[in-house]
């Protein structure tokens, strides 16, 4: 199953847009945001992109609380399976215990992959390019045997995504 991630739009409708259309078009089945989505705009985009998604509330969302049972929002730490894996969902790196076998997060706007003790730890880095001149996101490929993990990320003004691959044996 391949699973589209994004996170810290900060009301970047273009941005978002162009990531949600680029893990669409690189075989999403599924998205996930976490969070600090900003605008109500952009759990449209999440939801017209046809795919099944969740979003987490992120620690700029507050305002988002009016629109909960329109969309898929979840309150972190949120824990469900997907692919056959069990995922913890937060914004706020504050749950990190390796208690499933992925978790992914937001907040700190920096792209992280690590494997540690049967635990992948993602964060698709910033889509909203605020602290970086790029606009980034992932995908995450589960299989029987691994965890594929695609970084894309691209420059603000160009339409090109580049990549960057990693791979982890599953236990």
């Amino acid at each position: 199953m391949k699973i589209g991630l994004l996170s810290d739009t900060h009301s970047k409708k273009g941005r978002s847009q162009k990531v949600i259309d680029h893990l669409v078009q690189e075989g999403a089945e599924f998205l996930i945001h976490a969070g600090d989505i900003v605008k109500p705009e952009i759990l449209e985009q999440l939801k017209s992109s046809g795919l099944r998604y969740v979003a987490v509330y992120g620690n700029n969302d507050a305002g988002l609380i009016e629109y909960h049972d329109r969309y898929n929002l979840v309150q972190e730490p949120h824990y469900f399976k997907l692919g056959g894996a069990s995922f913890k969902l937060m914004h706020l790196p504050f749950y990190m215990n390796g208690d499933v076998e992925v978790i992914v997060f937001g907040h700190t706007h920096v792209f992280e992959c690590d494997f540690k003790n049967r635990t992948l730890f993602l964060n698709p880095g910033e889509t909203c390019a605020r602290d970086e001149p790029f606009s980034s996101c992932a995908m995450l490929e589960i299989t029987d045997n691994a965890f594929n993990v695609t970084h894309y990320f691209r420059e603000v003004g160009s339409e090109h995504f580049e990549e960057r691959h990693y791979s982890f044996e599953r236990a």
